[in-house]
């Protein structure tokens, strides 16, 4: 998430979810960007995903295969307390879904050290590069290998909290992603 504050440019790493036509995001009510954003200024919010880097025939042409996505507008926050926990309910599920029921509900203390922002995408920009290298036309004879390291994000073994109590399964809604 990208803002200003008193001239100085910030961009800060957040976790974000996206419900129909508007981007939520959350954290710490002492969050100095979320007290910040709150204040009506404008933001950016955005997202890349590397899907492969790709070695051309010279360094000038090299690249990356990606995609990304730029959304500006102005935060607002989420005031209603019913509204803040559907919100916070939305981003777990859509994680992992079922994974809310399961959970001790949220209580007053943990709702009011957490503060949720929304913004409209009102105004988006979105950038894709797929494909090999473009060399220059007489660099294709040249006896240099090219092509594309293609790149992924996989789930890894899952790691149990060494304080669960005995005897508990994975669930489902976990194990489903993670690699046995």
């Amino acid at each position: 998430m990208g803002y200003l504050i008193d001239d100085q440019p910030y961009v800060t790493p957040t976790s974000y979810w996206r419900e129909g036509e508007r981007i939520f995001w959350h954290g710490s009510s002492a969050s100095r960007m979320l007290r910040t954003v709150t204040k009506g200024i404008k933001v950016c919010l955005t997202v890349t995903h590397v899907d492969g880097l790709v070695l051309a025939r010279s360094g000038f042409h090299h690249s990356i295969n990606y995609r990304a996505v730029m959304a500006f507008g102005t935060a607002e926050k989420i005031e209603d307390d019913a509204q803040k926990l559907a919100a916070l309910k939305n981003f777990v599920d859509g994680m992992f879904p079922g994974r809310w029921q399961t959970l001790r509900p949220v209580n007053k203390q943990e709702l009011k050290a957490t503060t949720v922002l929304s913004m409209p995408l009102d105004e988006v920009s979105a950038k894709i590069r797929v494909g090999g290298p473009i060399d220059d036309d007489e660099d294709y004879a040249l006896p240099i290998w090219a092509g594309v390291l293609p790149l992924a994000m996989t789930p890894g073994a899952i790691v149990p909290d060494a304080r669960n109590l005995a005897g508990l399964d994975v669930p489902e809604h976990v194990r489903k992603f993670g690699v046995k």
